[in-house]
């Protein structure tokens, strides 16, 4: 019996804004001028190299941060220097961008609801289910959830970079389960990554995959989580 729920937070709940909009707003904030055509050209490179937080990844990782992208997640200094050396193989109108741009992709407005995440956090606040947030990142999420209303249907936030591990490592999954006060074999862990998220099974977690899609594109891709309890 499910007696309790871990989301991811990327792909699962919210989704980052599209690498445009994340630029156009950089842009805009630091009244930097660039064509639209180059904005969309740059916009690409950008995600190509897999600079966006919560986008896509890199398409080719450049060996020398292999070390780096694979634990970029276990403390806030890594996440930065991973993300932040990404954009910098991209060609921008002004150095300082670069900065500018990882600092965007941590505000509430960068990120951005699936159609059916308060409903569905709110059907499991009335139904007495308990709620974690298990997230592979390096800085504070709580914010987001704040600035979208959502903060008090959570009941606790497990973030690889406060703990020092990330997932798929049960570790994580495990301290979650500990601050619901429930054995993991009652408690689901939802998610978006087939490899990152399935860490959960290894404790004996029940796990639901969802499609990480553009938010626009998934309206009801938690709906499976509320017929399961």
């Amino acid at each position: 019996m499910i007696k309790g729920v871990m989301f991811d937070f990327s792909g699962t709940l919210f989704r980052i804004e599209p690498t445009e909009d994340w630029l156009r707003a950089v842009l805009a904030e630091a009244g930097t001028g660039m064509g639209e055509a180059e904005l969309v050209a740059c916009a690409a490179r950008l995600e190509e190299a897999g600079a966006l937080p919560g986008g896509a990844g890199p398409r080719r990782l450049p060996p020398r941060l292999a070390a780096l992208w694979r634990e970029r997640d276990l403390s806030s200094e890594q996440h930065r220097a991973a993300y932040t050396a990404l954009t910098r193989d991209v060609e921008l109108p002004a150095p300082e961008l670069v900065d500018a741009l990882y600092d965007r992709h941590r505000t509430p407005a960068a990120w951005r609801p699936y159609p059916d995440t308060a409903r569905t956090l709110a059907a499991l606040r009335e139904r007495g289910v308990p709620v974690a947030v298990v997230s592979n990142i390096g800085w504070d999420l709580r914010p987001v959830f704040a600035a979208h209303g959502v903060d008090h249907l959570v009941d606790a936030y497990v973030l690889s970079f406060e703990h020092g591990v990330q997932k798929p490592d049960p570790r994580l999954f495990r301290a979650a389960c500990d601050a619901l006060g429930l054995a993991p074999a009652g408690v689901l862990m939802v998610g978006d990554d087939r490899v990152a998220d399935a860490g959960a099974a290894a404790l004996g977690c029940p796990l639901l995959l969802v499609d990480h899609l553009p938010a626009g594109e998934r309206p009801d891709g938690l709906a499976p989580l509320l017929d399961l309890l």
